[in-house]
């Protein structure tokens, strides 16, 4: 089926309205008439092609919210009609150790990305969010437990929130636990609002003074700006975990020295430079850790929807129309967003 799109054609290009085909469902298959889409950094990287290896035309978006509209024979977990979600991931071996983990964001035949990933589907390859209608095999299909009226802000935890939620998960954050948050961006004031309801004694570091009340109004118990020394000297020896969602080359030397013996410094931001060297003496002294994170697979996508259902927590959003699109890019490259903007994909149709 054709469905209307926005896209771009070269790196060097605006997005614009395109049209593209969607298949007809299979079998398994979940087609979902999508309501609204964040816009991730992910999205400018790839449709700009500064990670290299984009396909074109690059159609967005992989924080997507929906209703679904028909389902294959062998589809039982969801009906048309459902509100659904559709995260960084359409596909994987599902056959690899990974998978049979329920780990499917580390498959060890790579995962199918929703957008600029291998499909037998014309062109070659898939296409995102940025449109009005999308097919997902329906092992890839989440369901979305929230309000209607917050469907919008739902959106980003597609990404942003099983980011922040997977590390926090696999490092047992909860009660009794001293965690910190650093960067209140898209990723991070996430990371506070489900460490925050997970139980955990929360600190957000952020280098603007002017993100002190923000963050104490998301769910911090505490803010350090990071940039004074004496504020970060006053925590030393006394986190459990650090999640790091700064996607900027800096230095990890600064917050490896405030984890107790056997904490973790996690990182989830890939920056574009490579961070300085740590001080591996820092490390071996206290057995801590420096880790990295990937989203999450789709159970672990699922617990953290149906947590965040369940305690009311969404993301902090700006709407904005389809036609909107590169201007929002300017702006989220600027650090412009509290903290994360979402389509309204009916705009589409304008």
């Amino acid at each position: 089926m054709t469905t209307k799109a926005y896209g771009a054609y070269a790196a060097d290009t605006p997005l614009e309205p395109i049209e593209i085909e969607r298949r007809a469902p299979g079998a398994d298959d979940v087609a979902i008439a999508i309501l609204y889409c964040g816009v991730c950094h992910s999205d400018l990287h790839q449709v700009r092609s500064e990670w290299g290896g984009t396909i074109y035309p690059c159609v967005p978006g992989h924080e997507i919210v929906g209703r679904v509209t028909a389902v294959g024979a062998s589809v039982s977990k969801v009906a048309v009609g459902d509100i659904v979600g559709v995260g960084c991931m359409v596909d994987s071996c599902r056959h690899c150790a990974a998978c049979d983990e329920g780990l499917e964001q580390y498959c060890e035949n790579g995962f199918v990305g929703t957008y600029n990933g291998p499909t037998p589907d014309a062109p070659g390859h898939t296409l995102g969010g940025y449109s009005q209608a999308i097919v997902v095999k329906d092992a890839f299909v989440l369901k979305v437990g929230h309000d209607a009226r917050q469907l919008a802000a739902v959106a980003p935890l597609l990404c942003a929130g099983i980011t922040t939620w997977s590390p926090l998960r696999h490092w047992n954050v909860g009660p009794g636990k001293k965690v910190g948050i650093v960067g209140i961006g898209g990723l991070g004031h996430m990371g506070v609002k489900l460490a925050h309801a997970m139980g955990a004694h929360v600190v957000a570091f952020t280098t603007s003074e002017g993100k002190r009340q923000d963050a104490l109004a998301l769910g911090a118990d505490e803010v350090v700006v990071s940039k004074n020394p004496d504020e970060m000297a006053q925590h030393a020896n006394t986190f459990d975990f650090i999640l790091d969602t700064v996607a900027a080359s800096h230095d990890l030397d600064a917050f490896t020295a405030l984890l107790k013996r056997d904490g973790t410094l996690t990182l989830v931001g890939v920056p574009e430079h490579a961070h300085p060297s740590p001080d591996v003496s820092a490390l071996i002294f206290k057995r801590r850790s420096i880790a990295g994170s990937l989203i999450g697979g789709i159970a672990e996508t699922q617990e953290m929807l149906d947590f965040c259902a369940k305690h009311g927590i969404v993301a902090e959003i700006e709407m904005i129309r389809m036609a909107e699109i590169d201007t929002a890019y300017e702006r989220m490259q600027r650090s412009d967003v509290k903290y994360r903007f979402v389509i309204d994909i009916a705009t589409i149709a304008d």
